[in-house]
């Protein structure tokens, strides 16, 4: 059994803590939250500290706080030679204070504060200095996920821009298509079949093959029709910009 600390109280923080729990690979030892009381619900509260100096042994410590916060936060850890991650998408492994062996345990998925997830299906993007750290990395990230991939800092910048691009950016433009529903008396919902064949069908086809639409077939019929019922010009931009690019590569291929 490896004994894990877990450095953080948000989002990722909280579901690496529902995650650990259920494994029997490895034990939550400790949890640091400059709020305690954030995580009672989920851990007991003498395995919960806000005080570095309190922070205690471990196998290995998880930083899982914002971007900006990770390289203070690993120059705080009471230990030397002790082998620290961070769950970043973004920050290079190199960020990590050079006191302690350095690694990246990065869940890739959006995580939401009240929505569960099954963590078995999340890609686990690992990273490490050496062979044996890495090893030992592959070993956690198989106790609660199906899916370890071995993955450099350059890699997961690149990763972590389609990301953006495949969740956030989406998540934005199903946004804005709420908005349209809404202010013309009609139930978001009924997108959710559309919405929902759109993200399977790309398991089976490239989104080059999956992608329709009117931009696809350069209808501009359609959409100039479009946008002539926009009213919003950032809709109208936004709506402008992604044809023009579905056009454009429609003439590369």
């Amino acid at each position: 059994m490896i004994q894990v600390t877990i450095i953080g109280s948000g989002n990722v923080a909280r579901h690496l803590i529902s995650a650990f729990s259920q494994s029997s690979f490895v034990e939550i030892k400790q949890v640091f939250a400059r709020q305690t009381e954030t995580l009672s619900h989920l851990i007991p509260s003498e395995k919960i500290t806000n005080n570095f100096a309190q922070i205690q042994e471990s196998d290995l410590y998880i930083i899982s706080v914002t971007d900006q916060a990770i390289e203070s936060v690993s120059a705080q850890i009471p230990f030397e030679n002790k082998l620290v991650v961070h769950t970043s998408g973004t920050v290079s492994i190199d960020n990590l204070s050079s006191r302690n062996r350095k690694g990246v345990f990065y869940p890739l998925q959006t995580f939401s504060k009240d929505k569960k997830v099954n963590f078995k299906e999340i890609p686990v993007c690992l990273e490490a200095q050496n062979e044996e750290d890495y090893l030992v990395l592959e070993s956690v990230a198989k106790s609660i996920s199906d899916k370890p991939f071995n993955i450099s800092s350059e890699q997961r910048k690149a990763l972590h821009v389609a990301a953006v691009f495949s969740c956030n950016f989406v998540n934005h433009l199903y946004r804005i298509g709420s908005e349209i529903c809404t202010e013309n008396n009609i139930p978001f919902e009924i997108l959710y079949p559309l919405i929902e064949e759109t993200a399977d069908k790309i398991k089976f086809l490239s989104p080059e093959e999956a992608q329709t639409g009117p931009a696809k077939r350069n209808d501009t019929t359609t959409i100039n029709a479009h946008l002539n019922f926009l009213q919003d010009n950032t809709q109208k931009e936004i709506y402008k910009l992604l044809t023009k690019s579905i056009i454009d590569n429609g003439k590369k291929l």
